[in-house]
């Protein structure tokens, strides 16, 4: 379901910097950065943060790769796992000077000069050169391109910043979905889609109505819906420390995704 909810930029933009989600309140401790965790010394626990940031990074570059730098489907695959693994291999994003940027602001000046190079790089994954295909859901990323709007003139920079910001937001989606499902709170999260995440197009319903329809009190659906926004906004702020080196970039990030200041 997640995987199409913010297929729209309306939806995007509905969440990005949307203080009614976000929400004021204190951002959470500092926890495992996996931007750090690149430079660990342990083998392991690199290998553990790459991954964390393949995960969080993979569709967005995918999207930039097949969609503004439009190339093929497979190509866009390889491409993608090329750049993940040279990444590993090469060890470049462990150069990430968080004084000098955001991590993703990183990312992306080391994807396009990676695919400045793509004539090089191409299909060495096909032929073999040794590294173990990602297992990477492409699959969904298609499907999400062809539900979204055709692709705006912007800058291969924006869309990327879009593209990351929807993803997070979808991954968050979803993640506050299995926890209301296994909390048996599937109310929260079904209030929370009717009414933030995807509303008819005429606007959005009353608590009234939103009362009317699932059979709650008014005050259950407005405690509900406070219940939902917080946890949301609590999920992304978790995905947020993860991908970011500092407390500064970290409330850099969480300002600009969600509009939130800590008090």
């Amino acid at each position: 379901m997640a995987a199409t909810i913010f297929s729209g930029d309306r939806a995007v933009d509905r969440f990005a910097g949307d203080t009614s989600i976000g929400g004021a309140g204190r951002l959470p401790p500092t926890r495992l950065s996996a931007v750090l965790g690149l430079r660990a010394d342990a083998a392991d626990e690199r290998r553990a943060s790459w991954e964390a940031v393949v995960q969080f990074y993979w569709k967005p570059v995918y999207k930039v790769i097949r969609i503004r730098w439009g190339k093929s489907n497979e190509d866009a695959k390889d491409l993608t796992q090329e750049f993940f693994v040279h990444a590993l291999e090469k060890e470049f994003l462990q150069s990430y000077d968080p004084a000098k940027a955001r991590f993703r602001t990183w990312l992306m000046l080391c994807l396009k000069g990676f695919l400045g190079k793509a004539h090089e790089a191409a299909g060495r994954l096909k032929r073999g050169g040794g590294a173990q295909p990602l297992s990477l859901d492409f699959a969904s990323a298609e499907e999400e391109i062809g539900s979204q709007e055709p692709a705006s003139p912007e800058s291969l920079e924006d869309y990327f910043e879009r593209e990351y910001v929807r993803d997070l937001f979808a991954r968050a989606l979803k993640e506050l979905e299995t926890e209301c499902a296994r909390a048996d709170r599937a109310a929260w999260y079904e209030l929370f889609v009717a009414y933030d995440v995807s509303p008819p197009p005429e606007g959005r319903p009353t608590y009234g109505e939103l009362a009317g329809r699932f059979g709650l009190p008014e005050t259950k659906v407005t405690n509900y819906l406070f219940q939902a926004r917080r946890r949301f906004r609590e999920i992304v702020l978790e995905r947020l420390r993860r991908v970011t080196a500092t407390d500064e970039e970290f409330r850099e990030e969480a300002r600009a995704v969600l509009g939130t200041e800590e008090p």
